[in-house]
């Protein structure tokens, strides 16, 4: 049992963490320019990402690659965001060979988490690529499940640490003097504060390279401290330290006054000033998380403080009035009935910010039940369900121990006590001759193995009475088997949430979704390469034709026309003319003044299309005075 308050300080942080909403909100990738795997005639001259919420990108945010592994782009980013589109690139360079280029990209997502990726496009044709990505995503491996590790005990620190508090405070005073309670609150403020500590230093390395050693450089740890995240848990270090002076007094002053007038001078002060702490540590993760992003933040960032306030007087507080029944059988009926009541009112928040927390991350109904995350959020709803049925269990259990002690309750406790004398008396007396341990020796017995062998008979002796006073009341024992059915669901409930925090959030993945049918069946902003083969019926009179526009959209382009004979090199024509035509509007025929570069290569500085839609490109070439052909072609312009 001395393990107890470690046990419950894991279970509590787990569940705290479970009920917190800490599934990753994390922004994606909604579009690119390329596309993924995009044939593009010639080299465009930048590449951009577009992502569904906003992000942070360092220099080498977003690196494109050569087939043959060298950089293809300048190294400098560029923020191409306007109003709600998040958009960011990178300018390549001048004459970049035919081929199939990798892009690969990693940023943090203003929740705070890593995200990465890559894809490929072509310029020309398809090739073979000696391009290796990494197989491990950002936030991954070794240092990923350090920094999981560390968040989920900074959470449970936090749950024991403000609920064990609370529960001395409001419910139970006399805890403050109860040694196991005083272990209890102590882990949590070690676990919360090392954990912070950890976050600190593993934050680098999460969020960067992955590499555990670079936890240690203080380049990396400097970088990370300019960030908001690198703040926040910086503050919460800082209010660790205050939180340990407000420990101190809790567990000194306050501990040491003997009547409920002498505390109450204290209890008022360390009842706003442990608010305040509490409310400020849990603040730390809401300008930092998921609560800072998404829709209405400045609603959601104080509703996510008051939930996990909340969780943690439930949790923190069922924490400590567990280990008060396993360890401490003389705990108040009174104090177990003000923890009803303090828990009731927490779980009430909890449903109400809960519900909304969950609309922010749903956000349609349609979501609810149509994305992974919808489905697993209605499969934690239900297991909720199910573990505050077993507390209301334990409520009615709660409702039972705090009823005054009347009459036969007075009998069975006398009774109790006449029993707990006599298990004392029989313990002494089975260390008699027949279990070769003998009448309990004076003080002054010197042998050391006789005298260890009474000692452990004591406490043999000590422990028997204390089960059986703890045993004694069915109330006490029927509220320690819900407790531990709560913990039974708590287990499942956390496999489910642990399956959340790695789902794309209903909202974020309808979005994305919504994006990726657009863009499948949008015109890619990207030039518009028609290749029109000819035959003028005259000697000599086939070829091809290649038109070029660039960029491919309404408005200003650019366009080059390529003529090349059957051996594939360059030829010249007579007479050359193209004009473009939008049937549906009737717009056109609009003739393009062409500049004729070289033998076969002509070029149009400005050849505008005034509006996006299906656009007939016609073509007319004569390679004689009297052989002369019309070729046309229909292509997308968006």
């Amino acid at each position: 049992m001395r393990r107890l308050p470690a046990l419950l300080l894991l279970v509590a942080g787990l569940l705290g963490t479970a009920l917190s909403g800490t599934a990753s909100a994390h922004s994606a990738l909604t579009g690119s320019d390329p596309a993924d795997g995009a044939v593009v005639a010639t080299a465009p001259q930048r590449v951009t990402l577009t992502f569904s919420e906003q992000v942070a990108l360092g220099d080498d945010g977003i690196r494109v690659l050569e087939p043959s592994g060298k950089r293809a782009d300048s190294g400098e980013l560029r923020d191409l965001c306007s109003g709600p589109v998040v958009r960011y690139g990178v300018d390549l360079r001048d004459g970049l060979p035919d081929g199939t280029y990798t892009v690969a990209w990693q940023a943090v997502s203003a929740d705070s988490h890593p995200i990465s990726g890559a894809f490929t496009f072509s310029i020309g044709e398809p090739s073979a690529t000696k391009v290796v990505l990494p197989r491990q995503e950002a936030g991954g491996g070794l240092v990923g499940q350090l920094y999981d590790i560390g968040r989920y005990v900074s959470y449970a620190g936090f749950t024991v640490l403000a609920g064990g508090s609370a529960f001395v405070l409001v419910c139970w005073p006399r805890g403050a003097s109860v040694r196991p309670v005083r272990r209890l609150v102590a882990y949590g403020w070690v676990a919360f504060t090392a954990a912070t500590l950890a976050l600190l230093m593993l934050r680098g390395p999460y969020t960067g390279s992955g590499r555990l050693g670079d936890a240690f450089d203080p380049g990396v740890l400097q970088g990370v401290l300019d960030t908001r995240t690198g703040a926040a848990l910086t503050s919460r270090l800082l209010l660790a330290g205050v939180a340990a002076l407000f420990v101190a007094a809790l567990f000194g002053p306050y501990a040491r006054r003997e009547g409920p007038g002498d505390r109450r001078d204290l209890v008022y002060g360390l009842a706003a000033g442990g608010t305040v702490v509490a409310a400020g540590i849990a603040g730390t993760w809401a300008l930092s998380e998921h609560a800072s992003t998404g829709v209405q933040p400045a609603l959601a960032m104080p509703l996510d403080v008051l939930h996990l306030l909340a969780v943690a007087a439930w949790l923190g507080g069922l924490a400590a009035l567990a280990v008060a029944l396993y360890r401490e059988p003389s705990i108040e009926r009174a104090a177990v009935g003000r923890f009803s009541r303090l828990a009731f009112g927490a779980v009430a928040v909890l449903a109400a910010t809960g519900l909304y927390q969950s609309w922010r991350q749903v956000g349609s109904w349609s979501a609810l039940t149509g994305t992974a995350y919808g489905r697993l959020l209605l499969l934690k709803l239900g297991l909720v369900a199910v573990l505050l049925g077993v507390g209301w269990v334990s409520r009615g259990w709660t409702r039972r121990l705090a009823e005054p002690a009347r009459g036969a309750s007075h009998g069975a406790d006398d009774e109790s006590r006449a029993e707990e004398s006599g298990a004392e008396e029989t313990g002494a007396e089975e260390s008699g001759p027949g279990t070769g341990a003998g009448p309990v020796p004076d003080a002054g017995v010197a042998d050391p193995v006789r005298a260890a062998q009474l000692a452990r008979q004591r406490a043999a002796v000590a422990t028997a009475r204390r089960r059986r006073v703890r045993d004694a009341d069915p109330a006490r024992a029927g509220l320690r088997r819900s407790v531990l059915a709560e913990t039974a669901v708590v287990v499942v409930l956390l496999a489910v949430t642990t399956a959340l925090t790695t789902t794309e959030p209903g909202r974020t993945q309808e979005q994305v979704d919504r994006a990726q049918a657009v863009g499948a069946t949008a015109v890619p902003d990207r030039p518009v390469d028609v290749t029109l083969p000819f035959d003028t019926g005259g000697p000599d009179g086939t070829g091809t034709v290649r038109l070029t526009l660039d960029p491919g959209r309404s408005g200003a382009n650019a366009l080059r026309v390529d003529v090349d004979g059957t051996d594939g090199r360059a030829r010249d024509v007579a007479e050359l003319k193209v004009s473009f035509t939008l049937d549906e509007r009737e717009i056109g025929p609009l003739a393009i003044a062409l500049d004729k570069d070289a033998p076969g290569r002509w070029t149009a500085r400005s050849a505008r299309l005034p509006l996006p839609g299906d656009w007939r490109i016609r073509v007319t070439v004569r390679t004689s005075d009297i052989d002369q052909t019309t070729i046309d072609k229909n292509v997308k312009i968006g």
